[in-house]
């Protein structure tokens, strides 16, 4: 009977929160151990043994499991602070269900029931204990770890805008220009209206997944604005015109794309970031020059195709297209289309094609293509080939494994097999006479021993070639030996900078690794310094790794992962991903591949990929958005790849690296539950000053609502993939985030001024434009991305200030 004359029949509370606890304090205590093995932190044990005990005295309804649930969660939240500080997001896996279990045993119909002495006691200490870790809780809504706060404090300066120069309203190449800014000169939306955004108009263009189609299915198109219409391109490759004021289709092309075994199921990605665009009428004596020689046919493309659109297929094409009315220009190349698979060599389907637009000089479109990474040491040549503009002869290529011969290659013959790609956008200087193409690596990614000479020299870097020959002017690599993935993503800006020795013609390039490497684009001597650093040692065996990396002092690297920075959405995914980070190698950044499996942090996806950065240029302000996500990699040796192991996309299944000694295996580092292991946040938006080199401001970018079955927009900072924009406005736009919305933010502070909800995935760079009625539009394609698993969609939209 108990003391103070509770019904028996009411004890179940107490008993059931008695079971409860028992078998959570068990779990942590054997994961404890497990962890304390691997040298781990002991909380876990001591927390286990606790809970299980108070669980135990629970059960036999004892007043003294209420104290020491108190004791332990009172360690608990010390420890907590202790491990993270106030970081809201930090203390709720480690402290959110011990609070909430301390609540319910506050309660009377748990507290009542127990028997024994001391009940005052017991109770003062559980209340105390909730307390404290209740106040951490509501203290850390106060706090932005990781967070930078400042302000620009300047709408111009005495900088201009290099870049070349094209009707302020209008985007008539990916990055606006072929200097790839992201700039617009555009004003008329400010941060003081912005808010006032709304839709103008949306059209659906009809393009969906197919059965045939693979799962990264993705939309990261940015259409242009030129020739009085808006170009866009689809997934599946088809190109649509537009009325830039109403989304009216004017008309629509279609390549009929395909592959020789009808599917597109082995292809890695299908998508298309855009199309180029080519008016005759722009490049005569644009720099006072002669106007280059032209062919026959190259005049008779010009009378007929004037105005060009230049659009890579996902079946390995490049075709003309007639901007004014979508036809295909018969005179260019082989009836409008060049064969890409020319000189390759044989490869499966999707093993070859190219995703991003093609850079347009004044006499030249210059293409380089995807390669499918970790398939085998046999795949398609990473050539760049340069044609001419009108009539699409083959003017110049270059292979890294063969870069002094740039004379076209012969009938019959064919480029190196497994070279250095560059499957993102190059950026051109047509006044130094340069492109500038960001490469890739010679794959597989994980193993380097039979790398040619050329991809130890080029790959994961930037070569600066001669427009008029195609010979390198000069290069400079940034992973050295890459065994990471860590191909150069991102399209480089052309931007002039003031530095202390005056303006000097820059590019910068932003890297997955983190760093924004600011070189002078006449040579390529570094602008902000370089610095080798030494990293991990110790490849697997056959392969070695470079004594130093590369790392620009000008970067946007976070801290190296501890233990501590372990996350998940309970104690014990948490105590599970700790487990995991203690098991896995990792030694920092540029830890190698290893069979014990390594941890890639920042993971193949990257600080910076193909979304790259804007820069405006007159403000000297580098805007962008960071993700860091970290990456397993487990190298398998090829006598242990089971029976039946195949590759189900980029970052699943076993990737066969056929011909080399080791398979390997990549995922997200990931908690059980299915959410990362390392602690939020996992994307950010940021600026730089370009004068200073310094971070302005730092916030968290986007929320969960489209990431956990609860669709509540919780600001934790979620990874994007898509680039940003700028205008002279002062406001940038992103909308790459995970959750569906396009974004404005004030780029003097960081500040989120408007924000649209989008019906689809936004993984695309936005952009924006002066429509026939004299209005600034942005515009956005929400179609989704299958890699990332966001809604999947066929969305074109547009916004404006109302009148």
């Amino acid at each position: 009977m108990s003391t103070d004359g509770a019904n028996p029949g009411t004890r179940w509370l107490p008993r059931l929160m008695g079971v409860l606890l028992l078998l959570m304090g068990l779990a942590l205590l054997a994961g404890g151990i497990k962890l304390s093995q691997l040298g781990g932190s002991l909380y876990y044990l001591i927390a286990g043994l606790g809970f299980a005990v108070s669980g135990a005295l629970l059960l036999a309804s004892r007043r003294l499991g209420l104290g020491l649930y108190g004791l332990v969660l009172l360690g608990s939240t010390a420890w907590a602070l202790h491990e993270v500080g106030l970081d809201w997001w930090q203390l709720v896996p480690r402290l959110a269900i011990w609070f909430a279990i301390g609540v319910v045993l506050l309660l009377p119909w748990a507290r009542r029931p127990l028997i024994g002495p001391a009940a005052k006691a017991n109770t003062a200490l559980l209340s105390v204990a909730v307390l404290a870790s209740g106040a951490c809780a509501l203290g850390s809504q106060f706090t932005h770890p990781g967070e930078v706060f400042g302000e620009l404090g300047r709408d111009s300066s005495e900088m201009g805008a290099a870049a070349p120069a094209m009707p302020d309203g209008d985007w008539q190449a990916y990055g606006r220009t072929e200097h790839g800014d992201r700039y617009s000169p555009l004003r008329q939306i400010t941060p003081q209206n912005a808010y006032r955004l709304e839709e103008a108009w949306r059209i659906r263009t009809g393009d969906l997944p197919t059965d045939n189609d693979p799962v990264e299915l993705t939309n990261e198109n940015t259409p242009l604005k030129a020739n009085g219409m808006l170009y866009a391109c689809t997934a599946h490759s088809k190109v649509l015109a537009l009325d830039p004021d109403t989304g009216a289709e004017i008309w629509r092309y279609d390549p009929q794309i395909k592959t020789p075994v009808g599917t597109f199921k082995g292809f890695a990605h299908m998508t298309c970031r855009g199309v180029s665009y080519y008016d005759e009428n722009s490049y005569v004596s644009r720099d006072g020059s002669p106007a280059p020689k032209v062919s026959d046919a190259g005049q008779a493309v010009a009378q007929a195709c004037p105005r060009r659109l230049y659009l890579p297929t996902a079946d390995a094409r490049l075709i003309a297209i007639n901007a004014d009315n979508g036809k295909v220009c018969e005179g260019f190349a082989n009836q409008g289309a060049i064969d890409l698979t020319t000189g390759i060599g044989p490869f499966t389907a999707g093993g070859y094609y190219s995703t991003s637009p093609v850079a347009v000089t004044r006499s030249l479109v210059i293409i380089g293509g995807h390669v499918t990474d970790n398939e085998s040491t046999n795949e398609p040549s990473g050539v760049i080939r340069a044609y001419d503009v009108h009539d699409g002869h083959l003017v110049w290529n270059w292979d890294s494994n063969n870069p002094d011969d740039t004379k076209p290659l012969a009938p019959g013959k064919m480029y190196s097999r497994n070279s250095a790609n560059m499957w993102s956008l190059a950026s051109v200087d047509e006044d130094l006479g340069m492109v500038y193409l960001p490469l890739g690596n010679q794959t597989p990614d994980q193993w380097g021993a039979d790398r040619t000479p050329g991809a130890e020299k080029y790959s994961a870097g930037v070569v600066a070639l001669d427009l008029a020959t195609g010979k390198a002017r000069w290069n400079y690599q940034f992973t050295h030996h890459d065994l990471w993935d860590m191909d150069v993503g991102s399209q480089p800006t052309l931007v002039h900078l003031k530095t202390k020795e005056g303006v000097k013609p820059a590019i910068i390039v932003p890297t997955k690794q983190g760093s924004l490497y600011v070189l002078d684009r006449r040579d390529g001597t570094p602008i902000v310094p370089i610095r080798e650093i030494p990293v991990p040692q110790g490849a697997v065996k056959g392969d070695h790794t470079a004594p130093t990396q590369a790392r620009s002092d000008l970067n946007l690297l976070g801290p190296e992962l501890t233990e501590q920075a372990m996350w998940g959405a309970t104690p014990f995914d948490q105590m599970l991903c700790r487990i995991q980070f203690r098991e896995l190698r990792y030694e920092g950044q540029y830890t190698p591949p290893s069979e014990q499996g390594t941890l890639v942090y920042p993971g193949n996806v990257g600080v910076f990929n193909w979304g790259s950065v804007s820069v405006d240029p007159v403000r000297q302000l580098l805007f962008t958005s960071p993700n860091y996500m970290a990456f397993v990699s487990k190298m398998v040796p090829r006598e242990q790849v089971a029976a039946g192991s195949k590759r189900e996309s980029e970052t699943s299944g076993v990737q066969p690296n056929t011909g080399a000694p080791y398979a390997v295996t990549m995922h997200p580092f990931m908690s059980p539950l299915g959410i990362p292991c390392q602690a939020p946040a996992w994307g950010y938006v940021a600026a730089i000053d370009l004068f200073t080199n310094k971070v302005v401001w730092k916030h968290k970018n986007g929320t969960t609502r489209d990431s956990t079955p609860v669709p509540i927009g919780m600001p934790v900072g979620v990874p994007s993939m898509g680039g940003s924009i700028v205008t002279a406005g002062g406001v940038g736009f992103l909308s790459g985030t995970l959750d569906q919305y396009l974004r404005a933010y004030d780029v003097n502070n960081g500040k989120e001024i408007w924000k649209a909800r989008l019906p689809a995935g936004g993984q695309a760079t936005p952009m924006t434009y002066t429509g026939k009625d004299g209005k600034q539009y942005v515009l956005i394609v929400a179609g989704g991305h299958g890699s990332l698993g966001t809604k999947m969609g066929d969305y074109i939209i547009a916004y404006k200030l109302p009148d």
